[in-house]
């Protein structure tokens, strides 16, 4: 059984996917970019509020599925300058403060709007 999530607490999805799936036991979110879902406009800074705004998203996409950021079993991270991988992990590490989830962080090309940060969420239902 696969369920669709989707919360007004969350960006609102700009293309054909959803903002998450709940399915099998787990819930798997899209990779989310720093849009403000009360203006759904990015927001401003760089690599730490962009990542502050993600983790904001993230959390209440998976509240809005009925779990939580402390039941996350792995988080993908897109970094588009892997020089900002410090100030991003200074503001993903609040979130996780103790037992993180497993997580893979890479330097890719390009990110949507030229975002400096997006990140993926697979956490149990």
């Amino acid at each position: 059984m696969r369920e669709i999530i989707h919360t007004d607490k969350g960006p609102k999805a700009i293309g054909p996917y959803s903002q998450a799936v709940k399915a099998n036991g787990f819930i798997f979110v899209s990779g989310q970019t720093a849009f403000d879902p009360a203006t759904g406009k990015p927001i401003e800074g760089g690599a730490a509020a962009q990542t502050e705004r993600i983790m904001q998203n993230l959390k209440a996409i998976v509240e809005a599925a009925g779990s939580s950021l402390d039941r996350a079993v792995r988080l993908g991270v897109f970094l588009k300058d892997m020089n900002d991988f410090t100030a991003m992990n200074e503001v993903y590490a609040r979130y996780f403060p103790s037992s993180p989830p497993a997580r893979t962080t890479v330097e890719v090309a390009r990110l949507p709007r030229d975002f400096a940060v997006e990140i993926d969420l697979i956490a149990l239902a």
